[in-house]
């Protein structure tokens, strides 16, 4: 733990939101980011102080339509949000009992949910259904960090379901799916919270559901529409990425003692370190970019620019990458299929497909 804290120097490390590690669970083969994020390093501030910003964060426009939504799906009670789970869970009528946990004070509202999902466990009656704003709890690394889910539904056969209400619209049944699979993500956090809440507590952890209830907007308008979607592949990710950061003594075996990521400020709030000083220290820590990283990594553009640097300019998109056995651009790919690339070591199988897939081609061609 000394070692992985003196990666991140002086600086406090930053506090795991939701958002923060579900985006773990977006590029698992990551070790720059594994090592980063183990130590708490703010990869914003790195980012910045390397002249890469990342152009994260919604407008205030997105952001104040999200509240609006969010506001009418629980206005009254939830009554809104009640109507679609009672026809999506079959949640009966006699069961309903709505708990606004985030009206205790702040300090309490995480003992005060693990006595209310306690109560709910094991069955009593005045347990409750639907709970607001319950604040969990997951280790990151030897970090506790404290997560706030939307909305926890109670179902009667005493199953749990995770809520999640999101802005981006419904429309004739289908989504964006890249904004469903980053609310996956999302989700499949909350309901590994609320199972090692369950587990600590004594009780079963699978009363979870991996099927979490997304909330959104139909057809762009403000009536809401609820959906199952199953996020097990995501809790999977999400388990083996948590368990690799805290087994990172192997990563950290192969760098060497004095490299640190440290931010400390200077008295304008600046990092007093260089720029260009970080920027080798990160460059000693191997990373997996991947276009899709400019929506989920602060150090995105870094990166991307130190791809570009490598001569990496036709990088493959990371589902398509793991696809393909780890290879990482259209040229590698290429150079595998007409033999011109020796395959590397667990590429033999990918190779001998794409050979075939070659030949297949020429064969057409012909």
């Amino acid at each position: 733990m000394r070692r992985i804290d003196a990666l991140r120097g002086t600086t406090p490390p930053k506090p795991h939101d939701a958002r923060a590690i579900a985006a773990l669970a977006a590029n698992p083969g990551c070790a720059r980011r594994a090592l980063m994020d183990g130590a708490g390093v703010d990869k914003d501030a790195a980012a910045r102080h390397l002249g890469f910003p990342a152009p994260f964060g919604q407008s205030p426009f997105a952001i104040t339509r999200g509240n609006q939504f969010e506001a009418l799906v629980k206005s009254d009670g939830c009554a809104e949000l009640l109507r679609m789970l009672r026809e999506l869970l079959e949640l009966p009528i006699a069961e309903v009992a709505y708990h606004d946990v985030e009206n205790v004070g702040a300090h309490l509202r995480h003992a005060h949910t693990r006595a209310l999902f306690d109560r709910a466990a094991r069955g009593e009656h005045d347990a409750g259904t639907l709970y607001d704003h319950p604040l969990l709890s997951l280790d990151i690394a030897g970090h506790a960090a404290y997560l706030e889910p939307d909305v926890v539904a109670f179902q009667l056969e005493g199953r749990f379901h995770i809520v999640e209400i999101k802005s981006f619209a419904i429309v004739d049944g289908q989504a964006d799916p890249a904004a469903v699979a980053a609310a996956a993500r999302q989700a499949a956090v909350y309901v590994l919270a609320l199972r090692t809440m369950l587990e600590e507590l004594g009780h079963d952890p699978l009363a979870v559901s991996h099927d979490v209830v997304l909330v959104c907007p139909e057809n762009f308008a403000n009536r809401p529409v609820a959906k199952l979607v199953d996020v097990r592949r995501q809790l999977a990710v999400l388990r083996r990425q948590l368990t690799r950061m805290t087994t990172l003594d192997r990563l950290l075996e192969e760098l060497p003692e004095e490299l640190t990521f440290d931010l400390e400020p200077g008295e304008d709030g600046l990092p007093l370190r260089r720029a260009a000083d970080l920027a080798d220290a990160l460059r000693g820590v191997a990373a997996r970019y991947a276009p899709d990283c400019l929506s989920t990594c602060d150090l995105c553009f870094f990166c991307r620019d130190e791809a570009r640097e490598e001569g990496a300019s036709d990088l493959l998109g990371r589902n398509v990458r793991d696809e393909l056995g780890g290879v990482a651009s259209v040229e590698e790919a290429l150079g595998l299929a007409d033999g011109t690339r020796a395959p590397r070591e667990g590429q033999e199988e990918i190779a001998r497909l794409l050979r075939g897939a070659e030949r297949l081609r020429q064969d057409c061609l012909a």
